[in-house]
């Protein structure tokens, strides 16, 4: 695992966009796992000042999502499909056909959860997956105690996440599904590239158990640990309760340009 401490979030975005522009040249049919919330923004904004700028070619692109809340209807504006839309897909100037979700308004929630599986089987699997991490260490919506091996399925959300998630319903958590369908940590671990982001004090405990922490179904996203190639990129005030934060700082100045991210 290599851990990143950039000096702000829009730092960070700009490395990760700078990865995914270097990806798509070599590679330009990519499948890109996108993640929702705050902390992503800053890369998809970086990128498509890249694609605008012409430094980046994301034409024959294609995006794919971590999870999606069950039971809101299709085409309301919170449900994750509509986000990735909004923040990605129309932004970036992608087609809408490029782009892979699970079903979470489907009648047989079950079989929804294993089409997905089968559809990023057979869409090649994920060249680098974009993921947040919770305050409890979840990440998409594996919560604590998630099974290390899990696969796309459906899950309920703890209290805490649904209180996090408030603030896109208004601030109303009786707006906030119960339950959402996700990637599992086994699917999630198949991806090519896992590049998670975290910012600001809230997430620095969870930075700290992630990266520093054993490999445990209590903190899901320690489960990183396990990935060939997995990247942490934090700002200052995520990676305040790393012990090993002058190391990491060590090693990331002392890289080789041509090692990239």
């Amino acid at each position: 695992m290599e851990v990143v401490i950039v000096p702000d979030a829009p730092a960070g975005g700009a490395l990760v966009a700078d990865a995914i522009a270097k990806l798509l040249r070599a590679k330009p049919e990519a499948l890109l796992g996108v993640a929702t919330g705050s902390t992503p923004l800053p890369v998809y904004q970086a990128l498509t000042g890249l694609v605008r700028s012409g430094a980046a070619d994301v034409s024959r692109a294609r995006v794919c999502q971590l999870d999606e809340y069950v039971g809101l209807p299709a085409g309301h504006p919170e449900s994750y499909r509509s986000t990735v839309l909004r923040e990605v897909v129309e932004p970036l100037g992608l087609d809408p056909a490029a782009f892979l979700g699970p079903d979470g308004s489907a009648e047989d929630v079950r079989a929804a959860c294993l089409a997905y599986d089968q559809a990023l089987r057979d869409a090649g699997g994920v060249d680098l997956q974009i993921l947040g991490i919770g305050t409890d260490g979840h990440i998409g919506f594996n919560e604590p105690c998630s099974s290390l091996a899990s696969r796309t399925r459906i899950k309920t959300l703890t209290e805490q996440t649904r209180v996090d998630n408030a603030r896109f319903f208004g601030g109303d958590i009786e707006q906030v599904p119960h339950h959402v369908i996700t990637q599992g940590i086994g699917t999630i671990l198949e991806a090519r590239h896992l590049v998670l982001l975290a910012t600001g004090e809230g997430k620095a405990e969870a930075v700290a158990q992630t990266v520093e922490g054993p490999v445990a179904a209590v903190v899901p996203a320690s489960a990183l640990q396990l990935h060939p190639h997995a990247t942490v990129v934090v700002d200052e005030a995520a990676a305040s309760k790393l012990k090993l934060a002058d190391y990491f700082r060590a090693t990331w100045a002392a890289k080789p340009d041509w090692q990239g991210l």
